[in-house]
């Protein structure tokens, strides 16, 4: 593509942020002027980005009539901070934080609702869904009209990158406690996550369920265009850096044919079905790095011949968010943006 578009990153220095930035160059998406911006504290520094290195500066002093496109891969106080801001200014913008109105920034996957794009009007604002909405999706998308689920039931389990470079770098400093037989005390998590797994990601509410729990149910609905299906969702912390993996079981309206199921996920686009037997895909020997949905372990209920049970392995900060924001801009362009671009 010949043409470019000025771009802002917020949120350059997190962990998506910068593969998002690694992304941008990877794909040659674009780009005219690439504007790097995060929190005060973090301004000032420099990130790489087709042989030059960019100054990270500070979004609360950027002016967003000088970008077409912005992409919020910060928390959600810094998306409801500025995303206003950017779309006052006639800025589109893809929000990977789960803060904005979904009805205002539906979700998208173009594995799995493209469609969405030809209800919008600029300037655009778009979702890019939590990692495990974008996995699941993109492995259910091509199963829907087989399948016709009724209920979805997904036990997730969470690389501790989901929570930022804190995370990260709370499990490494757990992890080097324990192996040198030191005291650990828990800081950044409310208990051991190091050689542990931790029932839930995040504050619970009410009734039980965390923030991201409900935020995959409401996501799944929307993405799969099924507003009445009903969907279990548990998410708990594993002790892994990056890779996130779901056991999926799903319950159709008919009996499953399994055949039929592993035949449509080998031609599936973004997923790498895993069917040699005994074998299965892992987050850490197979996703991470990649750009790629691995599932496998696919089989039929136990008791229930209408039921499907699956396993999937997705890079969480790759896959599930910064490449899912790029290629949602990709389609943004390719559909709508020509006409605007520089």
């Amino acid at each position: 593509m010949s043409q470019t578009l000025d771009i802002a990153v917020i949120g350059a220095t997190g962990t998506v942020g910068e593969t998002l930035v690694q992304l941008l160059e990877e794909r040659d998406f674009p780009v005219g002027n690439l504007h790097l911006l995060a929190s005060g504290e973090s301004a000032g520094s420099s990130l790489p980005f087709k042989g030059r290195n960019l100054r990270v500066r500070d979004v609360a002093d950027f002016d967003f009539s000088q970008v077409r496109l912005a992409f919020f891969a910060a928390g959600e106080a810094v998306t409801r901070s500025f995303a206003a801001r950017a779309t006052s200014a006639g800025c589109s913008l893809i929000d990977l934080s789960g803060a904005l109105d979904p009805v205002k920034a539906p979700g998208l996957v173009p594995e799995a609702n493209p469609q969405l794009l030809d209800t919008l009007s600029a300037p655009y604002q778009l979702s890019s869904p939590s990692a495990s909405s974008v996995a699941l999706a993109c492995v259910l998308a091509p199963l829907k009209d087989l399948l016709k689920p009724k209920r979805i039931s997904v036990m997730a389990s969470l690389a501790v990158s989901c929570r930022g470079r804190e995370g990260v770098t709370e499990l490494a400093r757990q992890t080097a406690e324990l192996l040198n037989a030191r005291p650990l005390e828990p800081r950044f998590f409310d208990r051991q996550i190091a050689f542990n797994v931790l029932a839930q990601a995040g504050a619970p509410d009410a009734e039980g369920h965390a923030s991201l729990e409900r935020r995959l149910a409401s996501e799944i609905k929307q993405l799969l265009g099924e507003p009445d299906l009903r969907v279990s969702a548990t998410c708990a912390l594993a002790p892994v850096f990056f890779g996130d993996s779901l056991a999926v079981s799903v319950v159709a309206e008919q009996p499953v044919d399994v055949a039929k199921v592993r035949e449509r996920l080998g031609i599936a686009p973004s997923v790498e079905f895993v069917e040699e037997e005994g074998d299965y895909p892992t987050a850490v020997g197979d996703a991470v790095g990649q750009d790629s949905v691995y599932v496998g372990r696919v089989r039929g209920g136990l008791d229930d011949p209408c039921e499907l049970n699956l396993w999937i392995a997705s890079d969480n900060a790759r896959k599930g968010a910064a490449l899912n924001a790029v290629q949602s801009a990709e389609l943004l362009i390719k559909h709508y943006l020509s006409k605007i671009l520089t």
